[in-house]
C-alpha cells in the first residue's frame, strides 16, 4: 500500500478533530476524500505530508513513516493545497524552473517542458503569476507538485473556481496522473467524485462513516427506503398522498413536485398512478429516484 493510516487522533483545544482512524490507499489508485467543513480532510491530508503532527497514530507513505523519514515522505508526496501559495511576480515558466531546483530534479528544463505541456501552460508559460486566472494558477500548483513525479498525490480541492471547460481538462489530468500513482482528493463538487473515484472515504465529525467504491456506498444508508419524485399539472395536497398505503413519508418539494418515500417504489407508482386517475389529476413525470453519491453523502452527514 502507498498510504497507510492506523488509528489516528488529532485535536484542537478541546475539540476533536480526527477521532482514531485508519484507512489504506494503493498505488493507481484515486480515492475522493469527501466530508463537511470541519469534518477532518484537511487536518488528515497535512498529516500525511508530515506538515501537522497528530495527537496519537501512525502514517506511512511508501513504507517510510511520516513521523521519522520525513524526508523520503516528502521526495514521495505531491501536496497541493486548496489555497495554493505562488510567487505571484514570477513568470510561470521561471517559477517552475525554480521549484524544480529546489527539489533537485535531473535535467530540469526537459522536466519543466514537458510538465507545461502536460498542464495545458504552454501559451501562458512567459506570463508573469499574477497574470493568470485562477484556472491557470491551478494548473501551476498541478505542475508544481507532479515536478518531482510523486508516488502519492495529495489534491484538497483542486478544481474550485474553474470554470467548466477547466474542469474538464483538469478532471481528465488526475484521471491521467491516477493510471500510475495514488491520488488522495478533497472536493465538494460530487460528479468529480463519481466521474474520477475508484474509491470514497466519507468523514464526519472526525470519523469515517463510509468505505469503500462509489457502487457500494448505497448500502452504508437503509436500503429499504425507496423514493419516487412525482409532478402533477396542478397542486395536489400532500395529506391525500400520505393516505396511500405504500407510502410512509411526502415532502414536497416546490408547488408541484413531491417526494414519496416508502418501502416498494413499483407499489408506490401504480398507487400514485390510480389516486391522479380517480381525483382527475394529470401526472407530467414519475420516476424513481436513484441513489447517488450527493444522496448518500447528505444522509450520512446530516
Amino acid at each position: 500500500m502507498s498510504v497507510k493510516i492506523h488509528n489516528l487522533t488529532k485535536t484542537y483545544g478541546n475539540q476533536l478533530v480526527l477521532d482514531n482512524i485508519s484507512f489504506e490507499v494503493g498505488k493507481s489508485e484515486i480515492l475522493g476524500f469527501l466530508g463537511p467543513n470541519g469534518a477532518g480532510k484537511t487536518t488528515t491530508m497535512k498529516i500525511i505530508t508530515g506538515s501537522l503532527l497528530p495527537d496519537k497514530g501512525e502514517v506511512s507513505v511508501s513504507g517510510y513513516d511520516v513521523f521519522s523519514d520525513i524526508q523520503e515522505v516528502k521526495k514521495r508526496v505531491g501536496y497541493l493545497a486548496e489555497h495554493n501559495p505562488l510567487y505571484d511576480e514570477m513568470y510561470v515558466k521561471e517559477f517552475l524552473l525554480f521549484i524544480a531546483g529546489v527539489y533537485g530534479v535531473d535535467k530540469k528544463v526537459a522536466k519543466v517542458k514537458e510538465m507545461i505541456e502536460l498542464t495545458g501552460l504552454s501559451q501562458e508559460q512567459n506570463k508573469k503569476i499574477i497574470q493568470l486566472s485562477k484556472g491557470y494558477k491551478q494548473r501551476v500548483g498541478l505542475a508544481q507538485v507532479l515536478l518531482n513525479d510523486p508516488e502519492v498525490l495529495i489534491l484538497d480541492e483542486p478544481t474550485t473556481g474553474l470554470d467548466p471547460n477547466q474542469l474538464k481538462e483538469i478532471r481528465a489530468l488526475i484521471k491521467e496522473t491516477g493510471k500510475d500513482k495514488t491520488v488522495i482528493f478533497s472536493t465538494h463538487i460530487m460528479q468529480e467524485v463519481q466521474a474520477l473515484c475508484d474509491r470514497v472515504i466519507i468523514l464526519n465529525n472526525g470519523k469515517i462513516v463510509a468505505d469503500d467504491s462509489i457502487d457500494k456506498l448505497d448500502g452504508y444508508i437503509s436500503s429499504n427506503t425507496k423514493s419516487v419524485l412525482v409532478q402533477f399539472d396542478e397542486i395536489v395536497e400532500t395529506g391525500l398522498l400520505k393516505m396511500l398505503k405504500s407510502v410512509d413519508s411526502v415532502t414536497l418539494l416546490d408547488s408541484k413536485l413531491i417526494k414519496l418515500e416508502g418501502n416498494d417504489d413499483y407499489l408506490m407508482r401504480k398507487e400514485i398512478f390510480n389516486f391522479a386517475k380517480a381525483n382527475d389529476y394529470t401526472i407530467l413525470s414519475m420516476y424513481k429516484e436513484d441513489i447517488d453519491v450527493e444522496n448518500i453523502f447528505s444522509k450520512l452527514t446530516h
